[in-house]
């Protein structure tokens, strides 16, 4: 699925994992790292504007995040931004991660990997507290489109 759509690149949820923690460990600083985040959020594809509306926004972010699902051949794809740069790269890395995965995929991911590349505790705790919010509001999205599909 393509326009806003996020295309993972890897195969599975596991490989996208696996490769952010190894595109993490390329950066000793962190100050590095969070470029790193920004550059992947300016790669996102272009949220319509026309979608930044209520209904997709997602509740508990400081700043301001969008999402958007389709469920399409049996897949979960998701389109989202936000108006933070930092966060619209912490958008880009958790589509990067579920959007092109099944549904059942999609659950199976354990979002403990945010810890593992400890980008949790050098977050602020708005934005630690935006990142669940938006982990919780795409398993809530996984789940539906699951039961959906039984």
């Amino acid at each position: 699925m393509d326009g806003p759509f996020v295309t993972p690149t890897e195969r599975s949820a596991a490989d996208a994992v696996a490769a952010l923690k190894d595109e993490f460990e390329f950066f000793d600083d962190w100050m590095d790292r969070y470029e790193q985040v920004i550059d992947w959020g300016r790669a996102l594809p272009a949220f319509p504007e026309s979608w930044k509306e209520p209904s997709r926004k997602v509740e508990g972010c400081q700043s301001q995040v969008w999402i958007e699902p389709r469920i399409a051949a049996g897949r979960l794809w998701l389109a989202g931004a936000s108006d933070a740069a930092i966060v619209q790269g912490l958008v880009a890395m958790l589509l990067r991660v579920y959007s092109g995965r099944t549904p059942r995929e999609a659950l199976e991911v354990d979002p403990g990997f945010l810890k593992e590349l400890d980008l949790i505790g050098n977050l602020s705790a708005n934005r630690g507290n935006g990142v669940a919010a938006l982990i919780r509001r795409i398993r809530a999205i996984a789940t539906e489109a699951a039961a959906q599909a039984a």
